[in-house]
């Protein structure tokens, strides 16, 4: 029977931070605590900063987060945003529309990439058949919806996807800096999801 590996107080943060259940572990912190990387104070204060915002709101960010992690099939951070967005004052209609975000992003990323690779005039041509009456009055409001499909699009590298959603940022008055912290955002999120699972 092998010892059971006890996390360093960094990584004990980290999962505090997170309001993991106590006896939280996973392969990818089990590794990096063998090798004694220091990755994970640098992950931690990522995470921790990423709170912190000139330019997105406490809840923003939590429903940014919460559309990253439905994106990455993440059930501990899923519940992590989720609880920070009502903590927030989201209302369910404003979580559930991070979710369905996520959801209608992941289809249009895979069919958009899909034009784009094969750049041929007839797939362009023929009509998406994909439901989006979503984005048409988003409970969230359509700068910030755009900002979370950008999100979502950048994770899931839709080229085609981020440039439209970020032209129509910015014609709706969206700041530069704002389109790139929450890009920022969801780049730090998605650096977790790879550890905490």
């Amino acid at each position: 029977m092998q010892d059971v590996l006890n996390y360093s107080e960094t990584t004990q943060e980290f999962l505090e931070l997170l309001k993991t259940e106590k006896d939280y572990r996973s392969d990818a912190l089990d590794l990096l605590e063998e090798g004694k990387s220091r990755y994970i104070t640098d992950l931690k204060i990522n995470f921790k900063n990423s709170f912190e915002s000139e330019y997105l709101s406490k809840k923003e960010v939590a429903l940014l987060g919460l559309a990253i992690a439905v994106n990455a099939n993440n059930r501990v951070l899923r519940q992590f945003f989720r609880d920070s967005a009502a903590a927030e004052g989201a209302t369910e209609a404003e979580i559930a529309e991070a979710v369905a975000c996520a959801s209608l992003l992941s289809a249009n990323n895979v069919f958009y990439r899909f034009r784009h690779f094969m750049n041929k005039e007839r797939y362009n041509e023929i009509p998406a058949r994909i439901k989006m009456n979503i984005m048409a009055k988003p409970v969230t409001g359509k700068e910030f919806f755009e900002l979370m499909s950008l999100a979502v699009s950048a994770v899931n590298g839709c080229e085609m996807c981020v440039t439209s959603h970020e032209k129509s940022l910015i014609e709706l008055g969206a700041r530069e800096e704002r389109v790139f912290e929450a890009v920022r955002l969801a780049a730090v999120i998605t650096s977790a999801t790879k550890v905490i699972y």
